[in-house]
């Protein structure tokens, strides 16, 4: 992949998503996620970008939630995350929470938010790291994006995972917005936006053409058949043929 290219066409003045530059931050937050999607489809890797680009505002970057990119704090205390949690819920603010899941320390922190303990074990499932015992390692840009590529892929946020918007017209990007969270009526529209400059831009920097497969090779253990026995007896008499041929000659 070509990563030049993809960040010249994002830069472009009339893509309208980052405007004609990104911060270093942007940058460092858009490389791990390419490095933790290696693996997938252009479209898939676009809905990826296109779900972290919605999540943090355009950031890139993992942040603990309450935090924008506008904030002035961009990592503030635990505690400080609980108490602004807490006064949005009692002013009838967060009118879809059923129960204070921030107050024992499972609020979201990532790219995709990890939020409730049961979620902070699934992103322990796909990254291999123990974030229940230490839920700060989500905010780590390599993990953060490990967690929003295998958490895409795997359905650990929503259950809905990649593949289930996987179409015979395309992916639906649309549709998969309810892979993070289930405002696709509101927000899948944008998501879908994002998705699709994300994948111009994955298409001119050529994303995939390193993921060719392979010729199929034979493998080791079947060997060619004029290694196999009876292949040495047939040369063996071919050669003695020509031997006394020649003598005849």
């Amino acid at each position: 992949m070509d990563r030049s290219a993809f960040y010249a066409h994002l830069r472009r003045r009339d893509v309208p998503i980052f405007g004609t530059s990104l911060s270093q931050r942007q940058v460092e937050g858009i490389e791990a996620l390419l490095d933790a999607g290696g693996r997938l489809h252009l479209d898939h890797m676009a809905h990826v970008l296109a779900e972290v680009y919605h999540e943090t505002g355009g950031g890139m970057y993992p942040v603990k939630e309450t935090v924008y990119r506008h904030s002035k704090n961009q990592n503030p205390s635990d505690a400080t995350v609980i108490a602004r949690l807490d006064a949005a819920w009692r002013k009838g603010q967060l009118p879809w929470v059923t129960q204070p899941y921030w107050r024992d320390g499972w609020f979201g922190r990532g790219g995709i938010q990890l939020t409730h303990k049961y979620n902070y074990q699934k992103g322990s499932a796909v990254t291999g790291k123990n974030l229940v015992k230490h839920p700060e390692l989500a905010l780590s840009v390599p993990i953060s994006a490990q967690i929003a590529v295998e958490g895409c892929k795997a359905g650990i946020f929503t259950g809905k995972k990649l593949a289930d918007f996987d179409l015979q017209t395309g992916f639906d990007h649309y549709g998969a917005r309810a892979i993070v969270n289930g405002d696709k009526k509101v927000n899948g529209p944008k998501v879908a936006g994002y998705a699709e400059i994300f994948e111009a831009a994955l298409s001119r920097a050529g994303w995939g053409q390193s993921l060719d497969v392979p010729a199929v090779t034979k493998p080791a253990t079947q060997p060619d058949p004029a290694e196999q026995p009876q292949g040495i007896l047939a040369a063996l008499v071919a050669a003695i043929l020509s031997i006394f041929g020649k003598g005849k000659a």
